[in-house]
């Protein structure tokens, strides 16, 4: 069966609720690409992500402001474009930090400095089952949620 716009809209949130990791995709200063599964915590607007500075993935993220995250598999599939905001530790919002450890069962606050905080802020949104869901895939263009 294929989903409309609205079930769609609903399945992804509902997603970015219950999964706990998700890959990131971002490339490195000579274009090299970077693909790496992250805990994640999703507040409603953004996605949260913690990562070391000094791995690839902390690097980019924090030089370039865009990322690809991506949800399931090649049968289930939610890609999320975004725009990236990194934080220090001591920078977060406490009630993120807090809803992140409860939800991953990692406080990485308590890791220190070496780490960086990173909020995703979707841009744009595709999801699909199968051949049968590529049509009308685009949940999200420019920040906004399709009428659904």
């Amino acid at each position: 069966m294929i989903r409309d716009t609205a079930q769609r809209i609903k399945d992804v949130r509902e997603r970015l609720e219950r999964e706990t990791d998700l890959w990131v995709a971002s490339a490195g200063p000579g274009g090299t690409p970077y693909l790496v599964p992250l805990s994640f915590l999703w507040d409603g607007s953004a996605v949260w992500l913690v990562t070391r500075l000094s791995n690839p993935t902390g690097r980019n993220l924090a030089a370039h402001p865009r990322t690809r995250l991506a949800l399931g598999d090649t049968r289930d599939v939610v890609l999320i474009d975004g725009e990236v905001t990194a934080y220090r530790h001591d920078e977060v919002p406490a009630a993120v930090a807090d809803a992140f450890r409860v939800k991953t069962g990692w406080d990485a606050c308590r890791s220190g400095p070496a780490y960086r905080w990173f909020s995703v802020r979707p841009t744009d949104v595709q999801a699909w089952h199968e051949e049968p869901e590529l049509a009308g895939r685009r949940l999200m263009t420019d920040g906004e949620w399709a009428d659904g």
